[in-house]
């Protein structure tokens, strides 16, 4: 097949996954959502027994079941799960209506490959109201643990397993933000993670814990770590995991790395104390945009931790006594750890592999990997990631990954700089079929992890700190000429891409440097006057760190919206927009469109009446594809490949 049919055909087909983990107490079975373009982004859970392949794949929420929350718009941390015996529960929110269900399963404990049995029909626990998300199952009371989103503010909040229709009980009020719920194992105390505007998770949040009654409620609940607690100063913490011996571990960044805490000493909470037994210059978290990430797990006699070092992860065992040891398997792209019975689960990739489940057996470092789907393109037609470090903004070493042409034979290729979104995310090494269309059409591709990347420690991620519009600009334009001066890309053939914080840069860099010859957006911020006015709540406060207090520092904004200085951009764009889209309105895009075409430059827009901020439905993410590189291929006078 064509190489560059195939990945865009694979692309439309590819499945993402998301949440894995480990059910039964020897981990016999792998459980996992998969969200799937070609149903138009239809999230279902899958599960199958430890090792075995596809045909052996169960689908336990058939169509027309969706599983996806809406807190925080974002969402994630849609299914909880827990076993009995041979009894599997699961709880999913569904969201054509929002509402928690409930299902049991019979058959854990069987030793043929047969498909688990269904205990009766799902049940509704929840009625329709106030968006839910974050499940966890507390099996000691039967009932569902999670965050509503209510009143401008999120609550901790529990159904009962066993009644329908329910309104969410309130078990506890925190100031504002609120999530990553972990129950210990003897059902006794919650830890959980709190943060209030105007800070994001990752800038400065608090390590919450509880003591919980017979009846499940919350007692004295307290700030455990993190900025508010008692490790002082400010921290972020990501992701809470009891131990079995009642001992809790967290990830924070109070050295400048997000690291592993564990606490130690004390019987009560308000007696512990804190230590870092594994420091490392590398991440052991990541931004926490969506609910449901996991970095960390135990496997019932170790504790494993997804490492992140100069944007490369691996996965590694680390001891009671403090040693770190690297487990030898091939991924290095890895998320959504999970560990159960001497076997660990993650989502995994690399620059060759696509993304799929890797089972690894602890017990011997044996691990296979399941691809999501077939490989759509052979070895030698992928481009390789290549690290590509340059001096950014103000001097300072920035990194990129660089993919060259996999086809072609233009000494100075076109190049295409892609802006990640966030902007507090990262440029990912793992197998993109996206890059990989563009790279098998004669292009060059750099995927810029511009200052306020994560995966490069705090001070990394700070850089953008007031500086939104002008480092990450800045950065973007440094490592196309870093390219352009090795003779790796015609500086005549410049084009740059980005959809959300992404496409802010993109137009950002069209507006305020003379680097690029055309661009292209997807459901892009233009205004940072309305971002700051009129965004959702979780954002709401977001560019007071990354461009200054709003409304004292309104010239600042001002100055760095692309909608504002529209005269400025001298190059064609193409916008990409869900009309559903609440994080940025469609009519951001349908102003700087406007504006541009009042100065004469050629402009599109797509857009698309049932997709949101992200793109799920695979015949849009095709036609997105498709539609830019025509656009840039027009526009900056390429022949057709």
């Amino acid at each position: 097949m064509h190489t560059p049919l195939a990945a865009r055909i694979a692309l439309g087909r590819m499945p993402t996954l998301r949440e894995p983990r480990l059910v039964g107490d020897s981990g016999d079975w792998v459980l996992w959502l998969e969200q799937r373009p070609q149903e138009r982004g239809r999230t279902t859970a899958l599960i199958r027994r430890w090792g075995a392949g596809a045909t052996a794949v169960q689908e336990l929420t058939p169509a027309p079941i969706n599983l996806r929350s809406r807190v925080h718009d974002y969402g994630g941390g849609v299914l909880a799960q827990a076993t009995d015996g041979q009894e599997l529960m699961l709880a999913w929110i569904d969201d054509r209506d929002g509402c928690v269900w409930f299902q049991t399963w019979q058959g854990l404990d069987q030793s043929e490959a047969n498909p688990l049995l269904a205990h009766g029909p799902a049940r509704r626990l929840s009625r329709p109201g106030a968006p839910l998300a974050d499940g966890q199952l507390d099996p000691f009371r039967r009932r569902w643990l999670g965050v509503m989103e209510d009143d401008g503010r999120d609550w901790l909040v529990s159904l009962q397993l066993d009644q329908e229709d329910q309104t969410p009980e309130r078990l506890h009020q925190p100031a504002d933000f609120a999530g990553y719920i972990a129950l210990s194992p003897r059902g006794d105390r919650l830890a959980w993670v709190e943060w209030q505007q105007p800070n994001m998770p990752w800038d400065n949040s608090q390590l919450w814990g509880a003591d919980l009654d017979s009846e499940g409620r919350i007692i004295t609940p307290m700030a455990l770590a993190g900025s508010e607690g008692r490790t002082g100063g400010e921290i972020s913490v990501f992701q809470p995991l009891w131990l079995p011996d009642g001992r809790l571990v967290v990830a924070e960044d109070g050295s400048g790395w997000w690291n592993l805490l564990r606490s130690t000493g004390g019987t009560t909470l308000a007696s512990l104390q804190w230590e870092r037994p594994w420091p490392m210059e590398a991440e052991t978290a990541m931004p926490q945009w969506v609910y449901g990430m996991r970095t960390s797990a135990w496997d019932g006699k170790q504790l494993l931790a997804a490492v992140c070092r100069e944007g490369c992860w691996q996965l590694n065992r680390l001891s009671e006594q403090g040693t770190i040891q690297t487990l030898d398997q091939p991924f290095d792209d890895l998320a959504g750890l999970h560990a159960q019975g001497e076997r660990a689960v993650a989502i995994a990739s690399n620059s060759t592999t696509g993304q799929g489940l890797l089972e690894i057996d602890l017990s011997d470092g044996h691990w296979h990997h399941h691809p999501a789907a077939e490989p759509a393109l052979s070895a030698e037609c992928i481009s390789v990631a290549e690290p590509l470090w340059f001096e950014g903004s103000q001097g300072r070493r920035t990194h990129a990954w660089y993919y060259p042409p996999s086809a072609g034979s233009a000494e100075r290729p076109p190049l295409l700089v892609k802006s990640h979104s966030g902007p507090t995310a990262m440029a990912r090494r793992g197998l993109s079929l996206g890059i990989q269309y563009w790279t098998s059409r004669g292009w060059g591709v750099v995927d810029v992890n511009y200052g306020g990347s994560t995966g490069f420690g705090r001070a990394y991620r700070e850089r953008l700190n007031g500086g939104w519009g002008l480092v990450d600009v800045e950065d973007c334009a440094a490592a196309a000429h870093a390219l352009i001066a090795a003779g790796r890309a015609h500086p005549d053939q410049i084009a740059i891409e980005g959809g959300s914080a992404g496409g802010f840069t993109t137009l950002a860099c069209l507006c305020f440097t003379d680097t690029f010859r055309v661009g292209a957006c997807r459901y892009a911020v233009s205004d940072l006057t309305a971002m700051a006015t009129d965004t959702h709540r979780f954002e709401a406060r977001y560019a007071d760190r990354l461009v200054g207090t709003w409304p004292q520092e309104r010239e600042r904004y001002e100055a760095r919206s692309p909608l504002l200085h529209a005269e400025r951009i001298h190059c064609p764009v193409i916008f990409f927009q869900g009309d559903q889209d609440k994080v940025v309105p469609p009519e951001q895009t349908e102003r700087m469109a406007t504006a541009l075409r009042a100065n004469g430059l050629p402009v599109e827009v797509h857009s698309f009446p049932n997709e949101g901020h992200g793109f799920r439905d695979s015949h849009v993410q095709i036609r997105v594809l498709e539609a830019t590189e025509r656009f840039f291929r027009t526009h900056l006078g390429l022949n057709e490949g």
